[in-house]
């Protein structure tokens, strides 16, 4: 359970309720941290105008004593001299139809992502998802060079009555619906961020999985809510990060995954199984050290004639490329011959300095195993793409995927099972897919994916509700051992 607190550099009686507390700086300096305090979260209303100033000391000390606090140290950093020209396409497009005439400019406040003219309450918004603090000032102006934006924050002690007054009222709408401190509501021990991108053409689960697994959730602890990449700045309000986004090393999630971690988030998939399932390369070498059973690979980084000769003496045709990094059967490429062996291979090097040859093995369907810290949770038959080599395939209009077949673990072979927990033991003990290639009684694994895919009517076909149960019921256990 929460409580709110409002640390201010002059008090006003007018922002206390029965569900916040408004403290001077000095108190909140020599007051906190208390001994079994619940868990807090505070809006700092102090001067952030300057460098070491009151505000920023205040932010900087409610992120040491585990607060909550809006805004945090990185927002009040990122929003210094912030100014966003025509290149910030990302915000400035937010903002279509322009709503400013050639030479016109314009200046407004906007309180906890909210602000009074309804045709700019959208990019607003967003901006606010992006630099959250509770007042920011905003000031708009067109010229020849296009539409020009700055942001900047705004003291609370600035601010005119009526301004006040406005505040006052989003203050009381952002503790009770968005940091959900009204009394009414059921308090959940926990707060966990799932992380998704809705413009994601394959996302990692659907949206009825991300729904299960908010309720899920909720039956054993935690309050679930989804955020976007724009919502990264506010990771440290939650006490765990559930990535249900498409992963990768140069990336946001793995980024996002990093500073979650450093905040003491508990966060599936870590940034470590990220790094090591995102690439290849770690996966073979990994897999050859550790003797886990896979297809004969081998590293390329050239295309010098004797090279094309070792690989055409260790391979037969046609045989597989494939890019350190991929996802959902991208960066792979079936090639039939010298030609188009060495062709793909330039194209491929220009972008990356090691490429994987591997032999080819067809198999009717591929078995991913979902496993969750070292145990076996769910098992499907992944049957390829029709007329296609893989599950996937990416180029096609129609039946761009096979069809699937969901089993219990118990009915799966022992020896898939094992290989799959062998290595899974390589990456670590987050949320992983493996998949595996059988011939007989022998076994191939060919990847470990952090982030697997767990869709409605797919994954969770055999265990339904259980599934997400499961999952959700991890992160209560280790947000447990890890303590308030």
């Amino acid at each position: 359970m929460h409580k709110t607190i409002i640390v201010v550099d002059e008090e006003d009686a007018r922002l206390a309720s029965d569900t916040l507390e408004v403290i001077s700086f000095e108190r909140y300096l020599v007051d906190f941290p208390k001994r079994n305090e619940p868990k807090t979260r505070l809006i700092n209303l102090c001067d952030t105008e300057y460098y070491l100033s009151r505000g920023y000391y205040c932010s900087l000390l409610a992120e040491a004593r585990q607060h909550k606090v809006l805004p945090s140290i990185s927002t009040i950093n990122d929003l210094r001299d912030l100014a966003l020209g025509p290149d910030d396409e990302t915000n400035l497009a937010a903002f279509a139809p322009n709503p400013l005439q050639e030479g016109e400019e314009r200046e407004f406040l906007a309180y906890f992502g909210w602000t009074e003219d309804e045709r700019l309450r959208q990019p607003v918004r967003r901006l606010f998802e992006r630099y959250p603090a509770p007042i920011l000032c905003f000031s708009l102006s067109l010229d020849a060079g296009g539409l020009q934006l700055s942001v900047r924050r705004h003291g609370y002690n600035r601010l005119a009555e009526r301004e006040r007054d406005l505040f006052q009222q989003r203050l009381q709408m952002f503790t009770e619906k968005v940091w959900r401190s009204s009394g009414s509501r059921k308090q959940l021990r926990w707060d966990l961020a799932i992380l998704v991108n809705p413009d994601e053409a394959i996302p990692p689960s659907d949206a009825e999985a991300i729904k299960r697994f908010i309720k899920a959730a909720a039956k054993v602890g935690m309050q679930a809510e989804t955020i976007t990449a724009a919502q990264a700045s506010q990771i440290a309000q939650y006490d765990a990060l559930f990535i249900r986004e498409t992963t990768a090393i140069d990336h946001h999630t793995y980024r996002l995954a990093r500073k979650a971690e450093r905040e003491g988030l508990v966060v599936i998939d870590d940034s470590t199984s990220i790094l090591r399932c995102c690439n290849k390369v770690f996966l073979h070498d990994a897999f050859s050290y550790h003797r886990v059973p896979s297809l004969k690979t081998r590293t390329v980084i050239g295309v010098s004639e004797p090279e094309l000769d070792e690989i055409e003496a260790q391979f037969s045709y046609p045989c597989v490329l494939k890019m350190p990094e991929g996802s959902f059967s991208k960066g792979i490429y079936k090639v039939a011959n010298r030609d188009e062996l060495t062709s793909r291979l330039r194209e491929l090097l220009s972008d990356t300095a090691l490429v994987l040859v591997q032999e080819f093995m067809y198999t009717d369907f591929d078995w991913r195993v979902g496993v969750l810290a070292g145990r076996a949770i769910y098992a499907c038959r992944y049957h390829m793409a029709r007329d296609h080599w893989q599950i996937y395939n990416h180029g096609a209009k129609r039946f761009a995927t096979g069809g699937f077949e969901t089993l219990p673990t118990f009915e799966v072979p022992k020896v898939v099972l094992d290989a799959a927990l062998k290595a899974c033991k390589v990456v670590g003990k987050g949320l992983y897919g493996v998949d595996i290639k059988q011939k007989g009684q022998q076994v191939y694994v060919m990847e470990v994916n952090d982030n697997p895919s767990i869709e409605h009517r797919v994954e969770d076909a055999y265990l339904g509700k259980e599934l997400y149960m499961l999952i959700m019921a991890e992160f209560y256990q280790r947000l447990e051992q890890r303590g308030r």
